[in-house]
């Protein structure tokens, strides 16, 4: 497989990512900004290379990814008003992935058993985060917790199989690497978290991206796959 190919560009978001983390650490931030945008911009490509624009599922994470590289690319700025738009910007992904993941189907079962863990969680985080947040910024971060909380939920009620794994394993990790992000950013911790944090939302990226192979090689929605199921009984 070239370069170019599905390998090729994990390949490469895992190199970058592993740059744009020695970059940081060293303090060189011209490097760490180009290592960013490439390791993103690997990630739109590698959904690509999967064929998400065949499916609805697809279309609709090839979008969450799209936004996800402008949350990506405002937040190599240090200002307020940049990290406010790459707050939008990923909340925009978020809304994304959860239309995605609701057009795949979901077991209501699975939404009451993951619900209060993860509601835990999210006001766990929230009463941590609020002695750090300026007062502009409150709502948009409560907001931010509320939806990406919602993500995780519906990524644990997805329908499926092997398209599940990957999808509940990307909504994992891109809450994890959210909370390094918000511990960077806002309570200014003395390790530096996006060592654990950079690789976790990258990883989660790829998981997304090849997530919509899975979904194309599967009909794309329930209701593809129950239509061509009817096809498929009537030409018997």
């Amino acid at each position: 497989m070239t370069i170019f190919g599905a390998r090729g560009l994990s390949g490469l978001v895992a190199i970058a990512c592993a740059i744009l983390v020695a970059a940081l650490f060293l303090g060189y931030e011209s490097s760490a900004a180009a290592a960013k945008l490439v390791a993103s911009s690997a990630f739109v490509a590698l959904a690509l290379r999967q064929g998400s624009l065949q499916s609805t599922y697809g279309r609709v994470i090839l979008t969450g990814l799209a936004f996800s590289w402008f949350g990506d690319a405002f937040l190599i700025g240090k200002s307020e008003h940049l990290f406010l738009l790459g707050l939008v910007a990923f909340l925009l992904a978020h809304l994304a992935y959860i239309t995605a993941f609701v057009g795949r189907g979901m077991r209501l079962r699975t939404i009451s058993i993951a619900a209060l863990p993860i509601l835990a969680l999210a006001i766990a985080v929230t009463i941590w985060l609020r002695p750090y947040v300026p007062s502009e910024l409150e709502f948009p971060v409560r907001l931010y917790t509320t939806v990406i909380s919602l993500m995780v939920v519906s990524a644990f009620a997805t329908h499926g199989q092997n398209p599940s794994t990957l999808i509940l394993a990307g909504a994992t990790m891109f809450f994890l690497s959210d909370l390094s992000v918000a511990a960077l950013r806002l309570v200014q911790t003395d390790i530096p978290t996006y060592i654990l944090g950079l690789p976790l939302y990258y990883a989660s990226q790829v998981c997304f991206a090849i997530s919509t192979s899975q979904s194309r090689s599967q009909g794309g929605t329930p209701e593809n796959r129950s239509a061509r199921k009817s096809i498929s009984a009537r030409t018997r």
